[in-house]
């Protein structure tokens, strides 16, 4: 059963007021992953504590970095079920994890953040790891 959006929409806003594409459905995510060309963090975002405390604002942080992916998108887990579901099966090789960050480059998965390497960890600790795989996965902004 999902969430009840007035719960999730306060934790959708901190990735979307960033600019960050909110994928709701598996057709959003079939759209995504059929069109990615250049790079992309894909964010599986949630409601636990380490979403809160450590994912979204180590997010926020890398992507104030000068080099950043082409694109930014997020899906909720235990609320866009479908759109998740697809997320995920972009990444199979790895075990489901909310939350969790995924780099792709043409497609193909080139850095990925389970949970466990999340949990505990400060914000600017998930920052840095993103900030170097940023800086040798994304093109430099001129």
């Amino acid at each position: 059963m999902p969430y009840p959006e007035e719960l999730v929409s306060p934790m959708r806003a901190e990735l979307t007021r960033l600019g960050v594409k909110e994928l709701r459905t598996a057709a959003e995510v079939d759209g995504f992953a059929n069109g990615q060309k250049g790079t992309a963090l894909l964010v599986i975002n949630s409601v636990c504590g380490c979403a809160a405390g450590g994912a979204r604002p180590g997010v926020a942080m890398a992507l104030e970095h000068g080099t950043k992916p082409d694109a930014v998108v997020t899906v909720f887990a235990g609320q866009d079920l479908d759109a998740v579901a697809k997320a995920r099966a972009l990444f199979a090789e790895y075990p489901p994890s909310s939350p969790s960050l995924a780099l792709f480059k043409d497609g193909k998965v080139v850095h990925f953040v389970p949970r466990h390497q999340i949990e505990g960890r400060a914000p600017a600790m998930i920052a840095n790891d993103l900030k170097a795989a940023f800086d040798k996965h994304c093109a430099k902004a001129s």
